[in-house]
């Protein structure tokens, strides 16, 4: 699965050196984080979400085809955490 991953994202990317692919096994579903230079992050995401998009379905299919689940996330280099940017306990208490 990581190697469909990293050959699919490194193809898009200008940096190819700079992309990270991590993955972490989680509740029933195998979690996939990709990180790239920011520079490449839209020719990643792609207009509206297209290529990034188009990417998790190819992931899916394989997936599927495997017998597993897995989610693809695109780390944003702005948030410590990419599965969870805005957790409850992070945000300031209203007034």
């Amino acid at each position: 699965m990581l190697k469909l991953v990293k050959f699919l994202v490194t193809a898009l990317v200008n940096d190819p050196q700079a992309v990270t692919i991590d993955s972490t096994p989680g509740e029933g579903v195998e979690i996939i984080t990709v990180g790239v230079a920011d520079s490449d992050m839209g020719r990643v995401i792609g207009r509206g979400g297209k290529i990034i998009s188009a990417i998790r379905e190819l992931v899916k299919v394989k997936a599927i085809k495997s017998g597993l689940r897995v989610k693809l996330v695109l780390k944003d280099p702005r948030q410590t955490n990419p599965i969870s940017p805005s957790a409850p306990s992070e945000l300031p208490p209203q007034n």
